[in-house]
């Protein structure tokens, strides 16, 4: 197997960043499960402001992507890869706090089962990313990438057909035009920040392939 650590001997910055920011992109969505749980039992949710900081150290993680690139001739991963992954890595945590946004001013009651399961997928998602990111240190390992991206693909189809059982719930309930506008986005965010994660993995996937 092709070894990208070999490569670049003992130079491990690039790995170092990557990781770090699929690991804020984890501890994000993790933070959001959080959240809903805290809502479902009454008790008081994590700050917004906790995501906020969350995407900002996502944010300060990518600048110093683009400044070790701008330092760098030869890099253990393509520049243009390097970048991809990077800039998907840091669309997850954008995605979370606008999410945390939007349920922070809803007037409704959001805390059910749909956002519960949606929530618990994206979560499997981010933590498939962030195992597939670290394989990328030893080479790029296409077996072991290629099963942690099964598992994302599975998370992601299955909050697809999440999303469509809480749409027809949602439709065929009670609510009134306005509650069925706003939850409705909702959901539609949760479900693009999945879509965020998978994004994510098939940059690692192209990786892979490229370099095994």
């Amino acid at each position: 197997m092709f070894s990208l650590k070999r490569l670049l001997g003992k130079d491990d910055r690039f790995f170092d960043l990557l990781e770090a920011a699929a690991e804020e992109a984890r501890a994000s969505v993790e933070l959001f499960s959080r959240y809903l749980q805290s809502l479902a039992n009454g008790g008081a949710p994590p700050n917004v402001d906790d995501f906020i900081h969350t995407r900002r150290k996502e944010k300060r993680i990518r600048h110093e992507m683009t400044a070790a690139l701008s330092r760098t001739f030869v890099t253990p991963i393509d520049r243009e890869d390097l970048e991809a992954l990077s800039f998907a890595l840091y669309r997850i945590p954008k995605q979370v706090e606008k999410i945390v946004e939007r349920i922070s001013i809803c007037p409704y009651p959001i805390a059910d089962g749909g956002f519960r399961r949606q929530a618990e997928l994206m979560l499997q998602a981010a933590e498939s990313v962030a195992f597939m990111v670290k394989q990328l240190r030893d080479g790029a390992n296409p077996t072991k990438i290629g099963a942690a991206n099964d598992r994302l693909q599975f998370a992601e189809g299955e909050a697809d057909k999440v999303m469509l059982e809480v749409l027809k719930n949602l439709y065929r309930g009670p609510a009134d035009a306005k509650e069925l506008i706003i939850l409705q986005e909702i959901y539609e965010m949760i479900e693009q920040a999945v879509d965020r994660c998978r994004n994510a993995g098939n940059v690692v996937v192209q990786i892979a392939l490229k370099n095994s």
